[in-house]
């Protein structure tokens, strides 16, 4: 069951008990008034734990590079914009001649080093499970969608077929625009952001990678241009991520492959 739209009927109870919980959880599925929840397979659950880690170690390994540069700074220090490779380097080079500065930093240099290693194996497993996925294969045709996106996609809709059509998948990924009406208030906020946060966010860096890196002409690029001339970057970033999910999961139902110049 949807845990918002129960939580919101129980809230109704003036009084909170695990009895009346269980009691309203009865009426709700008597009357009807619930909305199922999709139970994903055991191999969707088990990429979702393969991009966990990947999140968890990577997550992990940047949080100690932004400590070593939050300690340096304090004398001085920067290191400016610099590549995973040169990190190291530079840091040693900052740090030469202050024995305690090196003796402190370079515990964690070497535990960045072990993470970035695990990160690397982690997402060398990863392209290799694409390479051999058909549907990851059929995505990954679509520009800004590389192996991450195609496994994160993948594993959260899990089945194509529990979606009646392909534009319910902006909707269930909280991509949507919030609505509230009430008489003459008609308020249109910001995006519900109900749903798998990770399928959003893959979506909105995909989207993202579409409008400023991308270097292949397609008529999805164009149409985010257009979108970006009159709403912003921002703007226009959620709903390529949300066309994007649309037509990621209209490919995978037709299995074809993505087409640079849009058919008439």
């Amino acid at each position: 069951m949807e845990t918002r739209q129960v939580k919101a009927a129980l809230k109704a109870a003036p009084v909170k008990t695990d009895r009346r919980d269980a009691a309203g959880l009865a009426r709700l599925l008597q009357m009807g008034w619930f909305r199922p929840v999709h139970c994903k397979s055991l191999s969707a659950q088990e990429l979702r734990v393969l991009l966990g880690a990947r999140r968890s170690v990577q997550d992990a390994a940047i949080n100690i590079e932004m400590s070593i540069r939050g300690m340096l700074r304090n004398f001085g220090l920067r290191l400016g914009r610099i590549g995973k490779v040169s990190f190291e380097d530079r840091v040693r080079e900052l740090t030469d001649g202050n024995k305690l500065i090196q003796l402190s930093i370079e515990p964690m240099l070497r535990a960045r080093a072990a993470l970035r290693s695990e990160l690397v194996r982690l997402e060398r497993l990863a392209r290799d499970i694409t390479r051999e996925d058909p549907v990851c294969r059929l995505m990954m045709t679509m520009p800004g969608i590389g192996p991450v996106v195609a496994l994160t996609v993948r594993s959260t809709i899990d089945d194509p077929g529990r979606f009646r059509r392909s534009k319910d998948v902006g909707p269930s990924i909280g991509l949507t625009p919030r609505r509230y009406q009430s008489g003459e208030t008609d308020i249109i906020g910001g995006v519900t952001k109900a749903g798998d946060l990770d399928m959003r966010t893959a979506l909105y860096q995909a989207a993202t990678v579409v409008i400023h890196r991308s270097k292949k002409p397609t008529w999805l690029r164009a149409w985010a241009e257009r979108v970006v001339r009159r709403r912003g970057v921002k703007r226009a970033a959620v709903a390529l991520a949300r066309r994007m999910g649309v037509i990621l999961h209209r490919m995978w139902v037709d299995n074809t492959e993505f087409q640079a110049a849009r058919m008439a």
